[in-house]
């Protein structure tokens, strides 16, 4: 009940909120909680490529992808199908982590190099990195927000793997 209140009060005073769909499939609940979502958008989704193909699937965008989805090398190359019908759809960003990040408007595709191979061995990297964009969020337009907090991400990733034992 929370996460739809929440979603309701953010969409009512104006403010933009960010969409992780981590996990998207696993359960009822969750399944549900994120269809609904499509009624009140985020400003920002942020998933690996597997997440948004689901999350753009589910909400029955125009994707040119199975429902199925893909796996392995293809998989980023239809998730920015994915993620361009979902940023069109949101009128926002979506982040799309991988070995390669890509962000998009829906128009615009930026990929994003870097980051450390260190993150896909962190529980929770990607979701941290949703919060990244929120901040930013707060400050400035979606596409801005979503550039910035990758590139700031994967910067300070890149420091914590050279400190890191």
């Amino acid at each position: 009940e929370t996460l739809p209140r929440t979603i309701r009060a953010l969409a009512d005073a104006g403010k933009p909120w960010v969409l992780d769909p981590v996990g998207i499939g696993l359960g009822s609940l969750r399944t549900e909680l994120l269809r609904q979502m499509k009624a009140m958008p985020p400003a920002i989704v942020r998933g690996n490529a597997s997440e948004i193909i689901a999350l753009a699937n589910l909400w029955g965008l125009a994707t040119g992808i199975d429902k199925d989805g893909v796996r392995g090398v293809d998989a980023m190359d239809s998730a920015v199908m994915a993620a361009r019908a979902l940023a069109g759809f949101i009128h926002g960003a979506v982040a799309v982590s991988g070995e390669v990040d890509v962000v998009t408007d829906g128009d615009v595709v930026i990929r994003s190099y870097g980051g450390s191979p260190l993150f896909t061995r962190v529980t929770g990297s990607g979701c941290s990195l949703g919060g990244v964009c929120a901040v930013y969020a707060a400050v400035t337009d979606p596409f801005a927000a979503a550039i910035t907090a990758v590139n700031m991400y994967n910067a300070a990733g890149k420091i914590a793997e050279k400190k890191a034992r």
